[in-house]
C-alpha cells in the first residue's frame, strides 16, 4: 500500500532570541520567559517555542537520516556499517538501519527536507 502524501504543513519556527552569555548562565533563564508576567503572553510565547523546537527536531532527524544513508551508501569507498553509524550517533543498530532506510527514502525525493 502506498504511503499517504505528507499533508501536514511545515511549521515555521518562532524566532529563537539569544541573550548575552551572562543571562544564559542563570539556570532559571530560558528565552526570557521568566520575565513575562502576563499568563496569556507567557502561554503564547512558550507555545511558539514548543512548536519551534518540535519543528527543529523533525528537521534535524531528517538530516540525520540523510547523513546516515549517505554514510552507508555502498558506492562510497569509505562507507560505514550500520553498527559504526549507530555508535557514532549513539543509536542502537536497529535504529541505525531504520534511519538509513528513512534517509534513502528522503534521497529518492519522497520527503526531501
Amino acid at each position: 500500500m502506498a504511503e499517504p502524501e505528507r499533508t501536514e504543513r511545515r511549521l515555521r519556527p518562532a524566532p529563537l532570541l539569544f541573550e548575552p552569555s551572562e543571562s544564559v548562565a542563570d539556570p532559571e533563564h530560558f528565552f526570557d520567559l521568566e520575565s513575562i508576567e502576563d499568563p496569556r503572553e507567557l502561554l503564547a510565547r512558550a507555545t511558539e517555542l514548543t512548536l519551534a523546537f518540535r519543528a527543529a527536531q523533525d528537521r534535524a532527524v531528517e538530516f540525520q537520516a540523510l547523513a546516515a544513508a549517505q554514510l552507508a551508501d555502498p558506492r562510497r569507498f569509505d562507507r560505514l556499517s550500520p553498527a559504526l553509524i549507530a555508535e557514532q550517533a549513539e543509536w542502537t543498530e536497529d535504529y541505525a538501519h531504520k534511519m538509513i532506510e528513512f534517509g534513502e527514502t528522503l534521497q529518492r525525493g519522497a520527503g526531501t527536507p
